[in-house]
Protein backbone atom coordinates (compact mmCIF):
# COMPACT_ATOMS: atom_id res chain seq x y z
CA UNK A 1 0.00 0.00 0.00
CA UNK A 2 2.83 2.38 0.71
CA UNK A 3 4.14 2.07 -2.82
CA UNK A 4 0.76 2.76 -4.33
CA UNK A 5 0.41 5.96 -2.32
CA UNK A 6 3.93 7.09 -3.18
CA UNK A 7 3.38 6.77 -6.93
CA UNK A 8 0.13 8.74 -6.78
CA UNK A 9 1.87 11.95 -5.72
CA UNK A 10 3.47 14.00 -8.48
CA UNK A 11 7.17 14.65 -8.32
CA UNK A 12 8.21 18.33 -8.38
CA UNK A 13 10.09 17.70 -11.61
CA UNK A 14 6.96 16.38 -13.31
CA UNK A 15 4.95 19.38 -12.11
CA UNK A 16 7.64 21.73 -13.42
CA UNK A 17 7.61 20.02 -16.83
CA UNK A 18 3.84 20.31 -17.02
CA UNK A 19 4.03 24.03 -16.25
CA UNK A 20 6.62 24.54 -18.97
CA UNK A 21 4.45 22.60 -21.41
CA UNK A 22 1.44 24.75 -20.60
CA UNK A 23 3.45 27.91 -21.18
CA UNK A 24 4.76 26.54 -24.46
CA UNK A 25 1.22 25.98 -25.74
CA UNK A 26 0.40 29.61 -25.04
CA UNK A 27 2.89 30.72 -27.70
CA UNK A 28 1.67 31.09 -31.26
CA UNK A 29 2.91 28.80 -33.99
CA UNK A 30 4.67 31.68 -35.76
CA UNK A 31 6.62 32.56 -32.60
CA UNK A 32 7.67 28.92 -32.13
CA UNK A 33 8.72 28.69 -35.78
CA UNK A 34 10.77 31.90 -35.51
CA UNK A 35 12.52 30.60 -32.41
CA UNK A 36 13.33 27.32 -34.14
CA UNK A 37 14.67 29.12 -37.23
CA UNK A 38 16.88 31.34 -35.06
CA UNK A 39 18.34 28.30 -33.31
CA UNK A 40 19.04 26.57 -36.62
CA UNK A 41 20.63 29.71 -38.08
CA UNK A 42 22.87 30.06 -35.04
CA UNK A 43 23.93 26.42 -35.31
CA UNK A 44 24.68 26.70 -39.04
CA UNK A 45 26.48 30.05 -38.86
CA UNK A 46 29.08 28.77 -36.41
CA UNK A 47 30.82 26.85 -39.23
CA UNK A 48 31.10 29.98 -41.36
CA UNK A 49 32.39 32.00 -38.41
CA UNK A 50 35.03 29.38 -37.66
CA UNK A 51 36.18 29.37 -41.28
CA UNK A 52 36.48 33.16 -41.27
CA UNK A 53 38.50 33.06 -38.05
CA UNK A 54 40.93 30.53 -39.55
CA UNK A 55 41.36 32.64 -42.69
CA UNK A 56 41.92 35.77 -40.57
CA UNK A 57 44.52 33.96 -38.46
CA UNK A 58 46.41 32.79 -41.55
CA UNK A 59 46.31 36.31 -43.03
CA UNK A 60 47.63 37.77 -39.77
CA UNK A 61 50.45 35.23 -39.70
CA UNK A 62 51.43 36.02 -43.29
CA UNK A 63 51.32 39.75 -42.51
CA UNK A 64 53.60 39.28 -39.50
CA UNK A 65 56.10 37.26 -41.54
CA UNK A 66 56.03 39.90 -44.28
CA UNK A 67 56.57 42.71 -41.75
CA UNK A 68 59.47 40.81 -40.15
CA UNK A 69 61.28 40.34 -43.45
CA UNK A 70 60.49 43.89 -44.58
CA UNK A 71 61.97 45.39 -41.42
CA UNK A 72 65.07 43.18 -41.58
CA UNK A 73 65.75 43.95 -45.25
CA UNK A 74 65.06 47.68 -44.86
CA UNK A 75 67.64 48.02 -42.06
CA UNK A 76 70.23 46.15 -44.11
CA UNK A 77 69.66 48.40 -47.10
CA UNK A 78 70.12 51.52 -44.96
CA UNK A 79 73.44 50.18 -43.69
CA UNK A 80 74.63 49.56 -47.23
CA UNK A 81 73.79 53.13 -48.26
CA UNK A 82 76.05 54.55 -45.54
Amino acid sequence: MGRKDASATNLPVDQYRKQIGKQDYKKTKSALKATRLQAEAKKNSSGIRDALLVIAAIALFVLCVYAFFYLNLSTELNLDAD
